[in-house]
């Protein structure tokens, strides 16, 4: 059986509009991100990933959308983009995802990118059996 994943991170039709985000990620906008998370869909698929990714706005449902995801399936690994973690104006988001992670999902491994198409790269930090990167 494949190891089933979650990524979650910020909806990128958000970003674009988001001033913590522009200021954060200056070189970054919604398309670097789609094109990031689908590269990176690709690759963990190539890899023998089962992949879920969960869209976020910047708090006002997220808990809510990331709690329903968590509720519908057992994963072993949950990435939480560097979108959420590296914006000093989502902190809070930041720690409600990790708390959340560790009430509903307490066996998953925690990951964490630092773009999009890093994603591979964390994971095989913490699923080394996995068939090499290169």
């Amino acid at each position: 059986m494949s190891p089933s994943m979650l990524t979650l991170g910020l909806d990128p039709a958000l970003v674009d509009d988001a001033p913590s985000s522009r200021a954060a990620f200056p070189e970054v906008d919604a398309e670097v991100v789609r094109a990031g998370v689908a590269a990176g869909r690709a690759r963990l698929g190539e890899l023998g990933f089962t992949l879920d990714v969960c869209l976020l706005d910047y708090g006002r449902t997220a808990e809510a959308v990331y709690r329903a995801a968590l509720s519908g399936k057992d994963y072993d690994i949950v990435v939480i983009g560097a979108g959420v973690r590296l914006d000093p104006a989502l902190t809070p988001l930041f720690e409600v995802l990790v708390d959340t992670t560790r009430e509903l999902a307490p066996g998953a491994k925690l990951c964490f990118n630092v773009s999009p198409s890093t994603t591979a790269e964390a994971v095989r930090r913490w699923w080394p059996e996995r068939k090499p990167l290169v």
